[in-house]
């Protein structure tokens, strides 16, 4: 076995990668194990010696004797079981770091199995794990199916790496732009910022370095074949590609597309955005149950508020003594200085308040989340009473049709 074992140790340091030290150590520790197992756990002087030229493993007593008899027979043993043994670690750990490098990169594989509400997805070398939060509600998987996920962990298990996979990270999105797209692969175009809801809509802010590229354009690519393809990837999800900008005020603007927005007001200290609407614009802008204004919120990294232009027509003329906070003293300072209404107040920041004479900071924070507070109030009764007029028009208009019918 010794010079069979030496030529092993080559192949495996080779191949492998294992270095034949280490190999050679977990040998020994292995045989100084045996050999205590033998003589008694409280046996500690026992040695173990390898020769670098015969590939012969000794086994010394507490006497300095060599141990013979069976060692030469359980050497060979546990030389076998912790090259065994070593190779598998080592094949894990090349797994691992392999796979530890493709952290926020796309894996492909196919479904290998569903357990404990899992799905299992065969990677070739290894498998990866995707949890059901992590996949779409619309899409469904068969045993067999091919799979593209984005790899978000990577961990070490007593079974091998476990690699985490995810179809509703928004970082999906952004490696296949960055794959579909050459002018972001070559760094002519950034992505910005990316905000999805999983399997119904996806926002991707984009900017171009050079002039000359449009950042929008070369993301939608010719008869829009580019950002088609990254659509049937993603189980036909809608992209809308964002032109970022500099200005907050314009990039919120064209994070609300696509409704079209009169006017934006920001509020740096609570990076609040008041967007104003024309009013067929209003629904279009805050989208099926919240959804457009949601995800240009997640996009932008800031608050948005949206009204319509009837909405704060509306609140221009409630008087400020309706504020908490406002009383009459408070009432004619305000007044004086330009002060007289709601839409008034809305307009002002903390700044702008607490130089009025006589108004400190607390007196202006309460002032100023009253009237946002009041405003929201309206702003809820305004389009309760639009939606209501809604539905009783609707309601006639189903009348008429089956009166006519008759």
């Amino acid at each position: 076995m010794n010079q069979e074992l030496l030529l092993i140790l080559d192949s495996i340091e080779r191949d492998k990668g294992v270095k034949k030290d280490i190999l050679v150590k977990a040998i020994e520790s292995a045989l100084m194990s045996a050999a205590r197992k033998k003589l008694g756990k409280h046996i500690m002087d026992i040695k173990v010696e390898f020769d670098q030229e015969t590939g012969e493993f000794k086994v010394f007593g507490p006497d300095g004797n060599e141990l013979s008899g069976d060692f030469g027979r359980i050497s060979a043993q546990t030389a076998k079981q912790v090259i065994i043994q070593k190779i598998r670690e080592a094949e894990r750990d090349v797994v691992f770091d392999e796979y530890q490098r493709k952290i926020n990169d796309i894996a492909t594989g196919s479904v290998h199995r569903f357990e404990k509400g899992m799905l299992i997805v065969d990677l070739g070398r290894a498998e990866g794990v995707m949890p059901r939060r992590e996949l779409p509600a619309n899409e469904q998987y068969r045993q067999g199916d091919r799979i593209k996920a984005l790899i978000i962990d990577v961990k070490k298990t007593p079974k091998g790496p476990e690699i985490m996979l995810s179809r509703t990270n928004p970082g999906l999105v952004k490696r296949f732009f960055e794959i579909e797209v050459p002018e972001i692969y070559e760094g002519i175009v950034d992505i910005k910022s990316v905000s999805r809801e999983a399997g119904n809509r996806s926002k991707i802010a984009v900017y171009s370095k050079d002039d000359k590229v449009d950042p929008v354009g070369a993301c939608v690519g010719m008869r829009g074949q580019r950002v088609k393809n990254i659509v049937r990837e993603l189980g036909g999800e809608k992209i809308d590609i964002i032109r970022w900008s500099v200005n907050t005020g314009e990039f919120i603007s064209s994070s609300l597309s696509p409704a079209e927005i009169s006017s934006v007001k920001l509020n740096e200290e609570e990076k609040r955005a008041e967007v104003i609407v024309a009013d067929d614009q209003l629904s279009l802008a805050i989208g099926k149950k919240g959804q457009n204004v949601r995800l240009a919120a997640k996009l932008t990294g800031w608050n948005i508020d949206i009204r319509s232009k009837s909405e704060i027509e509306k609140l221009k003329d409630i008087a400020i003594n309706e504020l908490d906070g406002v009383g009459p003293k408070t009432e004619k300072v305000l007044k004086k200085a330009g002060f007289k209404t709601i839409g008034d107040i809305s307009k002002a920041d903390l700044k702008e308040l607490t130089r009025v004479e006589g108004i400190g900071k607390k007196t202006a924070e309460k002032i100023l989340k009253s009237a946002k507070a009041l405003m929201e109030q309206k702003v809820h009764e305004v389009r309760d009473k639009k939606n209501r007029e809604r539905k009783e028009e609707n309601k006639q208009a189903e009348q008429k049709g089956g009166e006519a019918d008759k």
